[in-house]
């Protein structure tokens, strides 16, 4: 195992989380955002009141993307069996 497979396969494990996590992330900015908008239109100043609609956004989020979410997943793991014969020398 040389040191740019070790590097690569890191690349690859690195931009497949942020991949996989992006979709909910972007789901609680998105709603976040709007909250903090509404809050200050209204002159609301409540700490908890994001909290719910986040947890929301962020579930159905994960509901929506989660076929895409596990393949991506399954793709990665499969890639890195497939290398298992060259890291084994």
């Amino acid at each position: 195992m040389t040191t740019d497979m070790v590097i690569t396969i890191a690349y690859q494990a690195v931009y497949t989380v942020l991949l996989v996590a992006a979709p909910m992330l972007a789901a609680g900015l998105m709603v976040g955002l709007s909250v903090g908008i509404f809050q200050a239109a209204t002159s609301i100043h409540e700490m908890t009141l994001t909290f719910i609609p986040k947890i929301l956004a962020v579930f159905l989020a994960m509901l929506i993307f989660l076929p895409w979410m596990l393949r991506t997943i399954i793709g990665f793991t499969i890639s890195l069996y497939s290398m298992l014969p060259t890291v084994a020398q």
